[in-house]
């Protein structure tokens, strides 16, 4: 009997990380494919700033409901909720866009997705949690091939104030897996992942209504097109992609990946974002991939590979999570600690 119940709990766990892992990989896509989208629009004519408030506004639009839905969080959980709105979607936006206006896109990137190794800092240090030598190793293998990636070489300079923006972006993006962590583990009473999405949009839509000062943004771009690789595609198109898979999708996958799987690992396996975006702007906008990012992509993949094959997916105590367990098998699923 007790091995029958342990295969079952390995099984769980196994098809939680699977889940998990699923779900992140999505995420990673539709983060990673924003840019595509965004760059058409932004060499029409838009500035980035509004096409990021677009994109927010946009997604606080569609999660209205959802917010309505749970209206409730705003009592019992308003710290998280304003946390979420600040950092997770507000903060990286904004530092990040102001970051690439003083230093190059690939510096800002690599800075940017240190967050990983931050939040197994968090984790370790200031959450006092063990975490993984895989998870480990994944990080530093998947920051390396980053590097190789954005090219991080090309066009190195050094402006103080743009690295600080860029580490604010790293800050706001631990917010994020840490933030989306809250309550996992809290059973029936964790708060809803969608609902917290829909309150951080609309949060985020309102910090970045007041930065980015829309009623100045030459809207006669959204009824025309914008030139994708020779191709026009209706710039309407292209916020709907921003809106709807970029932002909703990325954001509701991610939140729930980083609950089936940790902030540590979800951070990791995120690094695969900078990959898929350099892929797609090859294939979609004809920008080619040198030989270097060729071989950073694969680090990457190795990291993230290596960081989540060894790592086991958070037990729950939740419905959700398919069944609680005994405190021994939770401690016992941590794996090696560093």
């Amino acid at each position: 009997m007790q091995a029958t119940s342990g295969n079952q709990t390995g099984s769980r766990l196994s098809r939680g990380r699977g889940v998990g892992l699923g779900l992140a990989l999505v995420s990673a896509v539709a983060f990673g494919g924003s840019g595509v989208a965004a760059k058409p629009l932004i060499e029409a004519g838009l500035d980035p700033l509004h096409v990021v408030w677009l994109r927010v506004a946009g997604a606080a639009l569609v999660m209205l409901p959802v917010a309505w839905r749970h209206r409730g969080l705003l009592l019992r959980r308003p710290a998280l909720l304003l946390g979420f709105g600040l950092l997770a979607v507000a903060g990286v936006q904004a530092c990040y866009f102001a970051a690439i206006s003083r230093i190059p896109v690939g510096v800002a990137l690599l800075v940017e997705y240190l967050a990983p190794a931050l939040v197994l800092g968090w984790v370790r240090f200031v959450q006092r949690r063990p975490v993984t030598r895989a998870a480990a190793v994944g990080v530093v293998l998947a920051v390396g091939g980053l590097a190789c990636v954005v090219e991080v070489w090309a066009g190195l300079s050094f402006d103080a104030v743009g690295l600080l923006l860029a580490l604010g972006a790293a800050c706001c993006q631990v917010g994020y897996f840490v933030l989306s962590d809250q309550g996992s583990d809290a059973g029936d009473d964790a708060p809803d992942p969608l609902g917290v999405i829909a309150y951080g949009l609309l949060i985020g839509a309102v910090v970045l209504t007041v930065v980015a000062r829309p009623w100045g943004m030459d809207w006669s771009v959204l009824a025309g097109s914008a030139d994708m690789d020779g191709s026009a595609v209706p710039a309407w198109l292209l916020i709907c992609w921003i809106v709807l898979l970029a932002t909703v999708v990325a954001y509701v996958t991610g939140v729930l990946s980083v609950r089936r799987l940790s902030p540590q690992v979800a951070g990791v396996v995120a690094c695969l974002e900078a990959v898929i975006a350099t892929v797609l702007a090859w294939v979609m906008l004809g920008e080619h991939l040198s030989a270097p990012q060729i071989v950073g992509g694969i680090v990457v993949l190795a990291g993230a590979f290596i960081a989540q094959s060894s790592t086991p997916a958070k037990p729950r105590g939740g419905p959700a999570a398919g069944g609680g367990l005994p405190e021994p098998e939770r401690l016992s699923s941590t794996g090696t600690a560093v």
